[in-house]
């Protein structure tokens, strides 16, 4: 069996595309996926399962619609990849600190893609780099570290630019759903 952690994208968020947590986890045990768990209000799901991501993927956002009405995107993660993420950092501690130091908010992000973008669309992204905002792009992930705040970058908010399905998580999410995904496992 693989864990899994299911990331939806734009669900919660200012009122809109409302699914309670205890709802999306009957949604997931619905379509006989094992020992579901949600993490925040933000919609991060860990389950077991032995289905491929792709079929996982189209079930899960069909039962989303089905159940809600709401066409959400859903970027899969296993437990492993997960862990490498948060192992992988490109980022130095120092340079995360500092850019938190600047911003007093979060500053270290990762973009889930569901696939990787094509090299063209990343070449339009980089023309919003800067000293302010850097980004990094591993596989199918972007690690981004923002000197002020997410909410007002350029280079966030151009990432749909990629052209594909992603959804962004801070740090602390991310580290907290890879220990939480540790102890499914054992």
């Amino acid at each position: 069996m693989n864990i899994y952690i299911a990331f939806l994208r734009g669900i919660n968020v200012g009122g809109r595309n409302v699914i309670k947590m205890a709802d999306l986890k009957q949604t997931f045990e619905a379509i006989g996926l094992g020992r579901v768990q949600t993490y925040i209000q933000s919609g991060n799901v860990l389950f077991e399962s032995n289905e491929d991501e792709e079929s996982l993927t189209l079930k899960i956002e069909q039962k989303i619609v089905e159940d809600y009405g709401l066409s959400i995107t859903v970027v899969l993660r296993t437990a492993e990849e997960l862990e490498r993420i948060v192992q992988n950092c490109p980022f130095s501690k120092e340079q995360v600190l500092e850019a938190e130091s600047l911003s007093q908010v979060e500053s270290l992000y990762v973009s889930l893609m569901a696939q990787i973008p094509s090299k063209e669309k990343v070449e339009q992204l980089s023309v919003y780099e800067s000293q302010e905002d850097m980004y990094k792009i591993k596989g199918r992930d972007i690690y981004l570290l923002f000197r002020h705040s997410i909410r007002n970058s350029k280079l966030a908010n151009n990432l749909q630019k990629l052209d594909v399905p992603a959804t962004v998580r801070n740090w602390k999410t991310l580290s907290k759903l890879s220990m939480l995904a540790k102890t499914i496992k054992h």
